[in-house]
């Protein structure tokens, strides 16, 4: 893939965007075909009913001139983007064996692959313990267990099943969310933890199951206490997601990682408050990400997208980085499942498997 597409096309591969409505619209094809991007993520704005999303997937297929990542954020409880058109799904607190986790997942899989979509930003996979819980940082309910190895055991479970069954699983929030006190849609999160503590709690999910992942989400967060915390020519911490030390460093390097890296949206508060959207596309790339999530304003994707084009022109980004991303997601692309004819009876038999999961859970 990356050899046929001129330049310009190869870095539209980079971002991973939103669209507006429940139909590829004029004003989406156009976006489309303006940027020819590696993937589109879908939300609750776009997902009305099973067979419209199932349309809206198969017209975001045929538009695009190279195969897509198309995903959701999937993981039950309060970030259901499914709830409209199927039973809602249990949270991952709710979750308390492998063999339950595996049947979420069984079920999200086969949910997914029937509306057309091949990728979900799940796991969460951030440690929250009993002290941890107690924080207003927009994880609430969305952890597998209390402690590192619940979370190694219950996410690698769902993970392991929802790629068995042909959805690509991302593990986020690298390099871990679970001690923040504030949330990172709203604001710039400090993470008050020493390399100690974030090496024998945060990290120990990445360190097991890195080898099974496909892709990894990097948060947008700063370490003050971790030595590998880098600042911007400004002096401010530099969140974690525009880090080179974080993600080619620790997540790359020390970790052995090979998959996609995938920032969180680029449009969250922790990120716009402090840079512009285009200042941060290019930072992440250097940094080490593969693509850029920008899942709202049409105008701050092509904000992100010329500010790319810029940097290769200017030297700012290499060829060989973007040769190494476009690669990279080309890989990824080739191991897609395509999914198989629509079954609205299938899916409602989805929906009464997950009324029956919800009923073994309490």
């Amino acid at each position: 893939m990356p050899g046929s597409l001129s330049l310009r096309k190869k870095l539209g591969q980079l971002f991973f965007i939103g669209i507006d409505g429940a139909r590829v619209d004029e004003q989406t094809r156009k976006l489309l075909d303006e940027i020819s991007p590696g993937g589109v993520c879908l939300f609750t704005r776009n997902i009305r009913e099973a067979a419209q999303t199932r349309e809206l997937t198969d017209a975001l297929r045929e538009t695009s001139k190279t195969p897509l990542l198309l995903s959701v954020d999937q993981e039950g409880g309060l970030v259901d983007r499914l709830r409209r058109i199927m039973t809602p799904m249990p949270a991952a607190n709710k979750v308390r064996s492998d063999g339950d986790a595996t049947e979420l997942a069984a079920i999200i899989a086969e949910a997914l692959l029937q509306l057309g979509l091949n990728m979900d930003f799940a796991p969460v996979v951030d440690v929250i313990d009993e002290k941890r819980a107690a924080h207003t940082n927009g994880l609430f309910s969305r952890e597998f267990g209390r402690s590192p190895d619940d979370v190694v055991s219950l996410a690698g479970a769902f993970l392991t099943e929802l790629q068995k069954g042909g959805v690509v699983g991302c593990l986020k929030h690298f390099p871990g969310l679970g001690a923040s006190t504030i949330d990172s849609h709203e604001e710039l999160p400090s993470v008050d933890l020493s390399e100690a503590e974030l090496d024998s709690t945060d990290l120990i999910p990445y360190k097991r199951l890195t080898n099974a992942a496909r892709a990894v989400m990097v948060a947008h967060a700063t370490f003050p206490r971790h030595p590998l915390q880098e600042k911007d020519q400004h002096g401010k911490l530099l969140p974690s997601s525009l880090s080179f030390n974080f993600i080619t460093k620790l997540l790359r390097e020390r970790l052995g990682f090979n998959g996609l890296v995938i920032t969180d949206d680029l449009e969250m508060g922790a990120i716009i408050k402090n840079y512009g959207v285009g200042d941060a596309c290019v930072r992440a790339i250097n940094a080490g990400a593969d693509m850029l999530a920008i899942c709202a304003d049409p105008e701050r994707i092509r904000a992100g997208y010329r500010s790319v084009i810029a940097a290769v022109e200017d030297g700012t980004i290499s060829g060989e980085r973007i040769d190494a991303v476009t690669g990279r997601i080309a890989h990824a692309k080739s191991l897609l499942t395509e999914p198989p004819a629509f079954s609205a009876d299938r899916f409602r038999e989805l929906s009464d498997r997950t009324a029956a999961l919800n009923a073994r859970l309490g």
